[in-house]
C-alpha cells in the first residue's frame, strides 16, 4: 500500500486491515466494541454541586424562619467556593457573574483537586 499525505487530519489516513480492506483510523476505533464502551462513559452527565458556605441553625431557629429571614453562612463573600461530585471536592473557584451581566452566576476555577492519591472505597 502506498503512503498518502492528507490535509484532513489523522482520522482520514487510511491503512490496510487484516482482510485487505482499507479503513480510516476512526473506523478502526469504532470496530473495537471495548473502545466504544470506554468512550461512551465520557458522555454520561455528572451533577456538580457548588458549596458557598454552611450554617448550623437550631431546630427552633429553623421553625421561626419566614420569608426574608437571613441565614448567616460560615464564609465571607470573597472566600473560594468548593465544587463537589458526590461527596468529593473536585475543584475550588470564585463566583463570577456570567453572561455579561444577565444575572446568572458561574464559577471560575482556581484550583483542581489532585485525586490521584485517593483510593476507591
Amino acid at each position: 500500500m502506498e503512503n498518502q499525505e492528507l490535509d484532513a487530519g489523522p482520522e482520514a489516513i487510511l491503512s490496510a486491515s487484516a482482510d485487505g480492506e482499507e479503513r480510516s483510523g476512526e473506523d478502526r476505533r469504532e470496530a473495537n466494541p471495548e473502545n466504544a464502551y470506554k468512550r461512551s462513559i465520557f458522555s454520561i452527565p455528572v451533577e456538580v454541586h457548588v458549596t458557598i458556605g454552611t450554617a448550623r441553625p437550631t431546630i427552633a431557629e429553623l421553625l421561626q424562619m419566614k420569608r426574608d429571614s437571613l441565614i448567616q453562612l460560615s464564609s465571607k463573600i470573597d472566600d473560594p467556593v468548593e465544587l463537589y461530585v458526590g461527596n468529593r471536592v473536585i475543584a475550588r473557584g470564585e463566583l463570577i457573574e456570567a453572561d455579561g451581566g444577565a444575572g446568572t452566576i458561574g464559577v471560575r476555577l482556581t484550583e483542581i483537586v489532585d485525586m490521584s492519591e485517593d483510593t476507591l472505597k
